[in-house]
């Protein structure tokens, strides 16, 4: 399978993540801002709504691969900061619970891993920016 492909489908998984995601904490904006609330964040309904909003946004950018090196270095500091804020420290007192999360904050650290390398290599030619305009116009 040739970069580009791989560009294309290394974005493609990202995406499937991250728009899902941002729809759903949107179409349950009760719910998100619950959850964010039970974590302790303050303005808990700002902070779902920003999230939902930039989970979807910054998802559908990295599938059609518009400004992709800027929308994955936004992502890959999205990814640590909610690992942290999310995962880190969660669970206490039961043991399989404490497990998942730890294994989660690995995770979003992995992705942040993915979306830092996709930064480096941009999104390829089959994306808006591999055409003749746009951030990273050329970069193979």
């Amino acid at each position: 399978m040739g970069r580009n492909a791989l560009r294309m489908v290394s974005r493609l998984l990202f995406a499937v993540l991250f728009v899902p995601s941002g729809f759903q904490a949107l179409a349950n904006i009760a719910g998100t801002t619950s959850y964010f609330s039970g974590l302790g964040l303050p303005l808990p309904a700002l902070a779902a709504w920003a999230t939902g909003l930039f989970e979807l946004i910054a998802g559908l950018l990295i599938l059609v691969g518009f400004q992709t090196r800027i929308v994955a270095l936004l992502l890959a500091a999205f990814c640590i900061v909610a690992g942290f804020i999310g995962h880190y420290g969660q669970g206490a007192g039961d043991a399989t619970l404490a497990f998942m999360h730890q294994q989660m904050l690995m995770k979003d650290i992995a992705i942040a891993g993915g979306f830092l390398a996709l930064a480096m290599a941009g999104a390829g030619a089959w994306s808006f920016d591999g055409r003749e305009f746009g951030i990273g116009a050329g970069v193979t």
